[in-house]
C-alpha cells in the first residue's frame, strides 16, 4: 500500500510517499481503507519533533513511527477477533493519535472509531476527530458547561475553536468568540452571540466576566483566566514556556483550571456523529488537498491561519 512515511524529524519536505507493507489486522482491531484524512496541528509539531520534550513519547533522535496521521474516515476491510460492534463495509471516523492514518489502510483498535452517520461524507467526518474530540471534553467532560451558562472562546475559528463554538450553542451556552476581524462573519454563522476581535481589542485587558474560559489558541496568561473566568479550560499554547508559566501559576492558585489532550472513544465519537446527524455541528472544510499533496496541506496548516478544518482524500 502507499503511505507516507518520515524517518526523520523536519518540515513537510521529509515526507515521501512510498510502497509499504499493509497492516494485518490485530485482535480488538479493525482494518480501515482510508478514504480521508484531515491535518492537525499536532501532525507538524510530531512531524518537526517539537517541543523537544515530545521526542521522549515519539523517538529522541528519530521518529519512533514511521507513518504519520492522526484523523482519517473510510470503509471496514476486515475486522479482529473480540471486535463486535462493526463489521466489514461499515462506514467510520476515529483517531490514531499514535499515527498510522496518513496512508491508504490503517489498523486501529475499534474502541477509538465510531459509524459514520449516514449519508455523511468522508471528508467531512475526517474532520472530526481530533478537533471536535477536543471540543467536546473541553466542554463537557472538564469543563462540565450547563445550559444558559457563558463561555468565552480564545481561538474561535480554527479547527477547534470552530468545534467548540458549535457545541457549546448545542448545549444552551452563550458564547463570546475571540478571533480576527477578518472571522467575524464566520464565527457570527456558525452561532457565536457575541465577538471579541484580537486585532482591535486586547484580550489581555478585556474586563467581562464569564462562566468558562476555553483557549484553544493558547495565548491567554493565567491572569487572563482568573480575571475573566469563574473556570478556565487551557486547550493549546503558544510556547512551552509559556504552558509552564501558566501551569507553574495554576500550581499556587486555588482557580479551577484544566489542561488536557483529548483521548478518542466510541461513546464521545458516538456522540459527535449525532450532532452531526442532527444538523448541530457542522465542519467547514476551508480546503481539501488529494492524497499526494498531504505534505503541502501540513505546511498549510502551520501557518496557525485555518478557518475550520483542512482535509486530504484518498483516490483509488
Amino acid at each position: 500500500m502507499k503511505a507516507f512515511t518520515k524517518y526523520k524529524y523536519g518540515g513537510p519536505e521529509v515526507l515521501q510517499l512510498e510502497e509499504v507493507a499493509k497492516p494485518v489486522v490485530k485482535d480488538n482491531h479493525i482494518l480501515v481503507k482510508v478514504m480521508a484524512n484531515s491535518a492537525n496541528p499536532a501532525d507538524w509539531h510530531i512531524l518537526r519533533g517539537k517541543p523537544f520534550i515530545a521526542r521522549f513519547s515519539f523517538g529522541l533522535f528519530k521518529p519512533k513511527d514511521t507513518i504519520l496521521g492522526a484523523d482519517f474516515s473510510g470503509i471496514i476491510e476486515e475486522v479482529g477477533n473480540g471486535v463486535t460492534n462493526f463489521k466489514v463495509g461499515d462506514h467510520v471516523f476515529g483517531e490514531m493519535l499514535g499515527g498510522g492514518a496518513f496512508a491508504e489502510y490503517a489498523c486501529v483498535t475499534a474502541n477509538v472509531c465510531a459509524k459514520m452517520p449516514e449519508h455523511a461524507d468522508f471528508p467531512s467526518m475526517s474532520g472530526i476527530p481530533v478537533a471536535a474530540l477536543t471540543a467536546y471534553q473541553a466542554l463537557i467532560t472538564h469543563g462540565k458547561i450547563k445550559e444558559g451558562e457563558s463561555i468565552l472562546i480564545n481561538g474561535a475559528s480554527g479547527g477547534v475553536g470552530h468545534f467548540t463554538v458549535q457545541i457549546a450553542k448545542a448545549y444552551g451556552a452563550k458564547v463570546t468568540a475571540v478571533c480576527s476581524s477578518r472571522n467575524i462573519d464566520f464565527v457570527k454563522s456558525i452561532g457565536a452571540d457575541n465577538v471579541i476581535t484580537y486585532d482591535q481589542v486586547n484580550i489581555h485587558e478585556h474586563n467581562d466576566s464569564y462562566d468558562v474560559i476555553i483557549d484553544t489558541h493558547g495565548n491567554l496568561k493565567h491572569s487572563d483566566y482568573t480575571r475573566m473566568g469563574k473556570r478556565g479550560i487551557m486547550v493549546g499554547f503558544t510556547t512551552i514556556g509559556h504552558m509552564f508559566s501558566v501551569l507553574l501559576k495554576k500550581a499556587f492558585n486555588k482557580f479551577p483550571l484544566t489542561q488536557f489532550t483529548a483521548e478518542a472513544n466510541t461513546q464521545d465519537l458516538d456522540i459527535l456523529a449525532s450532532l452531526v446527524k442532527e444538523g448541530k455541528i457542522k465542519v467547514h472544510l476551508e480546503k481539501t488537498f488529494p492524497h499526494t499533496q498531504i505534505p503541502h496541506a501540513i505546511a498549510h496548516i502551520e501557518k496557525m491561519r485555518t478557518r475550520g478544518k483542512v482535509v486530504m482524500v484518498w483516490k483509488s
